[in-house]
């Protein structure tokens, strides 16, 4: 059913970052609404990888992505922001202090500044290019996620990527799977240096089998039952692994959607901000987290909790213009009603 709706602030993006966009705004006594595509929220923390810890987020050693998402919610749930779930934004219109957002849900939400908390936008897999690789996805033996780590148990698994996604799965993974096998075409990984160090010393230590320089061949099996992925050398020396999984991380295939066709500045996919206040070229409109994009940009979630906290500072005159922000820390004046 569509919906009318009216808030200062107009979030786009339901991910750590819109979340937490959501306690910013609402610290300083702006309400906001939040709109996503998904049909829940947590952004790819809570679409792509659940389960996977995250070790640089303040105070949290570590917390799996779900449990960060829990506890975002938590902190945003006293300024009860609606969300419109499962809703493509379409179309921006008029300019800052009375933004009219429209989706393809027919839903009409009325905003006096709108912030752009997309992550990646619209994304996907980037798939290896191997023969009946369709038949294998239907059947969950070829993933480039993993929502749950448990229904890899026991599973003969071969992992292919060199980035943080694949190593941190194969140390994740290594005392469930019956095997774990990791598939690069070079011995140097792009993982963290120190998840990358684990991971050889799993390997040394036989837990984890390093296909090293190999990439990906072919995959053998019937019915999109896969029995054995077959790898091969840069001299095109083949040999096949046994497995039950073939879990291949190759990157996202992003794409901002209609966000691009909103005469907002970008650059390779990414929104162009003014560092200081996270405003984009249209004044009125801000945009953070991965989606975002300035001169030494690090695309961290806790980047992204920092931009937040700056855009709603600089919304708060949009919204009560004429009228003096007097900041005081949290610790001081609690948590705020709307």
């Amino acid at each position: 059913m569509a919906e009318t709706m009216t808030a200062d602030v107009a979030i786009i993006g339901a991910g750590p970052v819109g979340l937490f966009a959501v306690f910013e705004c609402g610290m300083l006594k702006l309400s906001s609404v939040v709109i996503d595509a998904l049909g829940e929220v947590g952004g790819q923390c809570a679409a792509l990888y659940p389960e996977k810890p995250i070790y640089d987020i303040p105070a949290h050693p570590a917390i799996d992505a779900a449990g960060l998402i829990e506890k975002l919610e938590a902190q945003a749930a006293p300024f009860a922001a609606p969300r419109l779930l499962g809703r493509l934004v379409t179309a921006i219109s008029g300019e800052a202090g009375d933004f009219i957002i429209a989706t393809d849900q027919g839903d009409t939400v009325r905003a006096k500044a709108i912030v752009i908390a997309a992550g990646a936008g619209a994304f996907g897999p980037n798939r290896p290019p191997l023969d009946n690789l369709a038949s294998y996805e239907a059947t969950g033996a070829v993933q480039y996620y993993v929502r749950r780590r448990d229904t890899l148990r026991g599973k003969r698994v071969v992992i292919a990527g060199g980035g943080d996604s694949a190593v941190d799965w194969a140390l994740s993974l290594k005392d469930i799977a019956a095997s774990v096998a990791v598939v690069h075409r070079r011995a140097k990984f792009r993982a963290a240096p120190e998840t990358a160090a684990q991971l050889a010393g799993a390997a040394g230590r036989r837990e984890i089998d390093l296909v090293i320089p190999y990439q990906l061949h072919a995959l053998h099996g019937e019915a999109g039952v896969l029995r054995a992925v077959e790898v091969a050398d840069l001299d095109g020396k083949t040999r096949n692994l046994d497995a039950d999984i073939l879990l291949a991380f190759f990157g996202l295939a992003t794409d901002l959607g209609p966000i691009s066709q909103w005469g907002l500045d970008l650059a390779m996919h990414h929104v162009m901000v003014t560092p200081s206040t996270c405003e984009t070229s249209t004044r009125g409109i801000f945009a953070i987290g991965d989606v975002a994009h300035y001169p030494g940009k690090l695309k961290l979630i806790l980047q992204g909790f920092s931009e937040a906290a700056m855009a709603a500072h600089a919304i708060h005159p949009i919204v009560h213009p004429g009228e003096a922000l007097h900041f005081e820390y949290s610790t001081s004046k609690g948590v705020p009603a709307v």
